[in-house]
Parts: C-alpha cells; structure tokens; sequence
C-alpha cells in the first residue's frame, strides 16, 4: 500500500520498508557535459548580488529553514519594488495559491507567461482538460516523422521525454506528476485547479516508472535534457536518503546555466533533509511542507544543522489534477515543491534575467522568517542541541523503515511504500483509485567521491569556522543514514 500523509501521519506510523522492485542500469557521469557559466544577467544590484553565497544567518531556523514563500514580496523585489498589496482570497481549494500569496501577483499581471517548467517525474497526462493548453511544445521537432529534427539526440519529442522507457511519450500513468503540474500551471479557466504560475508552460519528463521509482541514470538524463531544452525551473519531488556525485554535478549544471532546481525536503519526519534537497546549501531551493495554519507537517523533513536554502509552502491536502480529468488530493513535501516552482516562474514571468542565486537570495529573504532580527538568527549550538533533543525524544523516527542491504549496495530501484497506510482524502469521481506514494524514491548509489563536487571552494576563500562545522556535520549525518541503513 502506498505512502499516505493526508491523515498528517508521521513516517513512524507509517512502517516503511525499503524494497528492490527492478535492476536498472548503472548511471556513468558524462564528461562532455562541461559546466560553463552562462547565467542570465542585466539584473538589478540594488536587489542583490549575483553571487553564490546567498543564504543569510539572520532569521534562520532549524525547524522551518526561512519559513514560508510569499509570492507577492519574491515578485515585487524581483523587479526592484516593494510588496503588492493584499487582495482578497480565492478560497476553497485554492487555499494553497492564497497562503503564499500568488493571487497578489496575478493581480499586478504576472501569471507566469514565457516561462517553462520541467516537471521531472512519473510523467504528466498532457491531456488532461486542466493541463493541456499549457504544455511545453518543442516547435523544433516534428511530431510522429521517425527524425531528430533538432539534433538533440530525441527522436519526436514533441512534448518533452520518457526516459524510462525510452520513448518520445511521457505520459503519466502514476498520478504524482500530473498532481505536481497542475500545482504549478493548471489552467485559469474556471474549473478544476488554478495553478500557482497558471500560464506557465509545463516540460513534461518521465523519469520514474508508473509504480514511483526509478533510476539516477534517468533522474540526471532527465535534468540535462530540460535545462538543454528551454527549461527555466525544475520540479525534482522525489529523492533518496544518499548523496550522489552525478546528481549533484546535473544540478550544479542546471544551476549555471541559469535553471533554478526546486527540490522536495522529504517525508521522512526528519531533521535533516533527502537528496537532492541537500544540495540547496550550494543550489536551488529545498522545500518543507505546511498545513493550512502554517505548521510544519509532521511528516516534513526539517533543515536541522545544515542552514542552505529551505523555505515552506502548503503541503497538506493540496486539491490538484491526476490522470483522466480527474481531482484528488495529496498531501507530502512533493506538493509543497511546486508551490514553490511555480512562485519561481512568477518572479521569471517579472525578471527573466535574474538568475539561480539571485532567485534563492530573494526567495529566502522574503520569506515569512526574512526579516533582520538581531535578537534572533541561526545559532550552530541551538540547532545542534534540537538536533540531538529530537533524536532523544522521538527515537521512534529513526527506526522507520526496515532496509535490505542489497538495496542500497547493489544498483536497484527502490520504491519506499507502506505496509499500513491510508487512502489520501479524495472527490468521489476519484475514489476507487490506487493512489501513488506523495514522495517518490530512486535507487541509492554510494560513492566514495560524494562530496568532490561540494567541496570546491572559490580561490583565495577560506570557509569561515560556521561553514567547516556544518559541512563536517552534513558528512556525520550521511554516515548516519548509512548506519541507519544497515542497522
């Protein structure tokens, strides 16, 4: 049975277990992808600088990272202004567009226009009656004539790519993705769901397979592909316990040519957050979950020690589109993600040029906990001491899931699923569905090389003291999930 959250159910209740599904093939990094920088520019420095360092101390807690997105603050300094007014809220199922604040944008004529979104998971149902105008066409490839029209290397696709089977049709037959885009770019047309960036284009990319897994080797194809191909954010909602190189080089790669990668924190309960959520300390943004009072999930990975790019958005019984003209609604860090995607397509559909650490800079700083306070603000001892109070006191969460150890050692899929869990709430039209796990999982692949490409530092610039202790302690607790893994 499937992971549930609707019921605001921790991990721990949840008896996960890890099990191999599939062999897959074994992910080689390529060399010929080289990493030149070519964000984009012409951006206000009044604003902020166009640097890699963006992530302030100030206003940072370990719990809720810079707390939750605010759409019309983000979009409104994006353009070097002051917030948009208030307007009322929409209401009802629109609950999550009105908490952080998008109807503001709209307001002020910014819905997303010109800005394409890669949602990179199990596929999106391109027909779907809310989705279907807005996705993603390649108008240099000619549909169904058996020829790379372009010269990407993908024969006919037209509408983005399956790199699960390896075909050009990426349609989803799982639900999780088509849930995710209508978050980001449902269609403003009176019925269904509005999405956060509604006349956003969606880049549809399969790269796990109908049961919620697959492999690194797809995940990183399926980044490379989108940032080639016109993308301008990516949607990553799924994640593993372990770093990996060659996806931490595919995000870095996305990073520098001006992609901003939005990733989901995790369900596992946790403070300390899933990859590829963890590389938001040097790209992109990681993405915790709320409820509708704005407290953090229970299931919700929290930033813990590690201060990097984490903010909050609704995560908790998000209404959305699945397959067949359908609505339901799912609850996980994974629908809190495209909240987020779809903020960064609003202030890109304002400031096309603002770049990946322009975007992480004003996303957290006016975040709900962006304000300067003095009396406040990322403390390492405060964290480490909550850090080692939630392992005393929850100890339960960290026996949640059974592994195998071939599992991890061996390069499977895996597929994190429940024993004992609940159907999410669901509309009648919906209710006899199977319904997908709302944080999707791929196959682990240790390296002993994991950090080579987190650990380079700019030329003549030493970490401060800060920046040593947390990246030591990152290391710690990644031979911590190992040990976990192995118990």
């Amino acid at each position: 049975m499937p992971l549930d959250y609707t019921n605001n159910k921790s991990s721990a209740d949840n008896g996960l277990n890890v099990t191999p599904v599939s062999s897959v093939d074994a992910f080689h990094a390529k060399d010929d992808y080289t990493l030149n920088p070519s964000g984009r520019s012409s951006f206000d420095s009044a604003i902020a600088n166009d640097n890699q360092d963006t992530v302030s101390a100030q206003s940072y807690d370990s719990t809720t990272g810079y707390g939750k997105v605010n759409a019309a603050a983000a979009v409104a300094k994006a353009i070097g202004q002051n917030t948009f007014a208030d307007v009322p809220d929409i209401g009802g199922n629109s609950w999550g567009a009105d908490a952080v604040k998008a109807p503001e944008v709209w307001a002020r004529g910014y819905t997303g226009q010109d800005v394409v979104v890669a949602v990179i998971d199990t596929g999106v149902d391109y027909n779907h009656a809310d989705l279907r105008n807005n996705i993603w066409t390649n108008t240099r490839e000619i549909a169904g004539n058996g020829v790379d029209d372009d010269g990407n290397g993908y024969i006919d696709d037209a509408r983005g790519w399956n790199f699960v089977d390896n075909n050009s049709d990426p349609l989803d037959g799982n639900g999780h993705g088509t849930h995710v885009s209508g978050t980001i770019a449902g269609e403003n047309n009176g019925f269904g769901v509005t999405g956060i960036a509604y006349n956003s284009k969606i880049m549809p990319v399969k790269v796990l397979n109908d049961s919620g897994s697959g492999s690194i080797s797809s995940i990183t194809k399926g980044i490379y592909y989108a940032v080639n191909n016109g993308a301008n954010v990516i949607n990553l909602s799924l994640g593993s316990d372990f770093p990996n190189s060659s996806l931490a080089s595919a995000i870095e790669y996305a990073s520098k040519k001006g992609v901003v990668v939005v990733m989901a924190a995790g369900n596992n309960g946790l403070p300390i957050l899933s990859y590829p959520a963890s590389y938001a300390n040097q790209w992109g943004l990681a993405v915790g979950a709320v409820d509708r009072d704005n407290n953090i999930a229970d299931f919700s990975n929290r930033p813990g020690i590690t201060q990097l790019s984490y903010v909050t958005a609704p995560g908790v019984g998000i209404y959305s589109s699945v397959p067949g003209d359908q609505y339901a609604n799912y609850s996980g860090t994974s629908m809190a993600a495209p909240h987020v995607a779809g903020v960064v397509a609003l202030m890109l559909s304002a400031n096309h040029s603002l770049t990946d650490a322009q975007v992480r800079q004003i996303i957290t700083q006016t975040a709900s906990n962006g304000a300067p306070d003095p009396d406040t603000g990322f403390s390492a001892g405060s964290a480490v001491s909550q850090l080692i109070a939630d392992i005393a006191g929850n100890t339960s969460r960290y026996s949640w899931a059974s592994f195998e150890s071939s599992a991890i050692a061996s390069d499977y899929t895996v597929d994190f699923t429940s024993k004992n869990s609940s159907q999410p709430e669901i509309n009648d039209s919906f209710a006899n569905a199977n319904i997908s796990s709302q944080f999707r999982y791929y196959e682990d692949n240790l390296n002993d090389n994991i950090y080579n490409s987190l650990a380079k530092e700019q030329p003549n610039e030493q970490p401060s003291d800060l920046e040593k202790m947390l990246q030591q302690f990152q290391k710690q607790m990644d031979e911590l999930r190992k040990w976990f893994a192995n118990m």
